[in-house]
């Protein structure tokens, strides 16, 4: 009997040591902090990706948010540099001083160095940090550059755009400014010439995904040049769009289709490393598309530049088996803003030493389709567009100046909102259509849930709900900083400087 008692008092601690090693597993598994790889498109418009009804074909993209969550109602600004700013700080551009325009290559300007970015949030989170592709957050300084903000390694160029191929380009308004600009960390490289950007970047990602620790996790910040001009792509791209007539159209679905096969060989790295299952994929455009330049934003109104729908709704999702409601739409208020708090959280790491954050953590409203915490987003006050038309209201916001507010199912426009054509794709064989505005009208009031494509101001009968948001405006309007945009600096000419676009100051 004591035998017997024995046998069953080992068999039974053996069985409990197995069962706990077990939940240990499990518990280690479900408490490792994944991967994080975020996807910047550039000028992506939001009728280009295919399961948006495009003629464009995006296997991998659809496949992808087919089996993530669709962000069905996600904002970002209209322009990379505030986009990119705000991803990166968390913070409105009425609190960094980039309300207007973007960065221009000789201004001496950038993303300010008062706040932690989501990359030092990420770093002290134990995660190693990369960036891959475009920058545009400023670089006149060695401070600003992004191995200075939070990456250990950065391959990629810094300005706004550049030849796919030779990695040169020239300053926007003087043409004659023109310089390399392709790095390695902090390194100028020049033997990557004739090698196409989409290609060049998908390489680097995948040769980051390859060598990494996988002891720790990491953070890959994945910016393409795709789909920003110049229109340029390999011809093998292109020749399966020969029924589109329109030339650049026809260049910018190749452009598409060719990074969306990059982001697929990227995702197959992951696979075959055996990270995907604990690898958390974004996507995002950085704002509307540039409808000159092929992009197609239809059925939104507007384009890049633009308050309207057009330039500031953008495509997004997630994708990855840490979502609990993966398959779904969703439909809740997201803003560009909000993935500093919500990836940092779900890092585990926290927002301590940030000056105070506009965005929102989005995790719990992502994953379980739990309602957004936030009510409201400010597209942007730009006092320094030239106003338009006469100040309609005393006491109140303003409405000469450009700037655009949606608090729940209104949106407010004021001051002037940019180009607001409605422009179908070519293969729709429909014109574009523009509403015949007053020059000096300078107030809209949309209901966007029932008029996305903001076909109906409703100002007029609703005169309550335009007051209430002018105040809002004018209440986020003593909130704002000074607007930074400097004249170009002729310093920053890159024939003083080895024919490179670097630092200067």
């Amino acid at each position: 009997m004591w035998e017997l008692n024995t046998f069953a008092h080992c068999l039974m601690t053996t069985m409990d040591r197995a069962v706990l090693l077990l939940l240990c597993a499990c518990s280690t598994a479900l408490s490792a902090k994944p991967n994080i790889l975020f996807i910047f498109a550039d000028d992506y418009g939001y009728h280009d990706v295919g399961y948006h009804n495009s003629d464009i074909k995006t296997p991998v993209l659809d496949q992808l948010a087919a089996g993530g969550v669709k962000l069905e109602n996600y904002y970002v600004q209209p322009l990379c540099t505030p986009s990119r700013s705000q991803f990166m700080s968390g913070r409105y551009q009425i609190h960094t001083g980039l309300q207007h325009s973007v960065i221009l290559d000789t201004q001496p300007n950038a993303l300010p160095l008062g706040s932690a970015t989501i990359a030092d949030k990420m770093k002290d989170a134990g995660y190693s940090t990369y960036a891959v592709g475009k920058w545009h957050l400023g670089f006149y300084k060695n401070a600003y550059l992004p191995t200075n903000r939070g990456f250990d390694s950065f391959f990629g160029y810094l300005a706004a755009c550049e030849d796919y191929y030779t990695h040169n380009h020239c300053d926007f308004f003087n043409t004659s400014i023109c310089g390399h600009d392709l790095w390695d960390n902090t390194n100028p490289v020049f033997t990557e010439n004739g090698h196409y950007s989409t290609h060049l970047f998908t390489k680097k990602a995948i040769d980051i995904i390859q060598k990494h620790d996988k002891s720790k996790p990491f953070f890959l910040y994945l910016a393409y040049q795709s789909t920003h001009s110049p229109l340029q792509v390999p011809s093998q791209y292109m020749d399966q769009y020969s029924h589109i007539n329109d030339t650049n159209r026809r260049t910018f679905a190749g452009m598409t289709t060719c990074m969306d096969e990059g982001i697929g060989n990227v995702t197959a790295a992951l696979k075959a490393s055996g990270q995907l299952t604990n690898t958390l994929i974004v996507f995002s455009a950085d704002n509307g598309g540039q409808v000159q330049q092929g992009a197609n934003n239809w059925p939104l109104r507007g384009m890049k530049w633009t308050l309207w729908e057009g330039g500031i709704r953008a495509v997004g999702f997630v994708y990855g088996d840490m979502l609990k409601n993966k398959g779904t739409i969703n439909r809740q208020m997201i803003h560009v803003s909000d993935w500093f708090p919500t990836l940092v959280g779900l890092a585990g790491g926290n927002t301590n030493g940030t000056k105070p954050l506009d965005g929102f953590d989005q995790w719990k409203t992502i994953s379980e389709n739990r309602a957004s915490p936030r009510t409201e987003i400010l597209h942007n006050i730009d006092p320094l567009t030239k106003p338009r038309g006469e100040t309609l209201y005393n006491n109140t916001f303003d409405t000469s100046i450009r700037a655009a507010i949606r608090v729940g199912k209104w949106k407010l426009i004021t001051g002037d909102p940019g180009n607001g054509s409605w422009t179908p794709p070519p293969e729709l064989g429909k014109e574009t259509t523009v509403e015949q505005d007053d020059a000096l009208r300078n107030l809209w009031l949309f209901d966007i849930p029932n008029d996305p494509s903001e076909r109906h101001d409703v100002s007029a009968a609703n005169p309550d709900v335009v007051k209430d948001l002018l105040n809002r405006l004018a209440n986020y309007q003593k909130t704002a900083v000074t607007p930074v945009f400097p004249d170009g600096d002729p310093k920053s000419d890159p024939k003083l400087h080895g024919g490179v676009w670097r630092p200067w100051e």
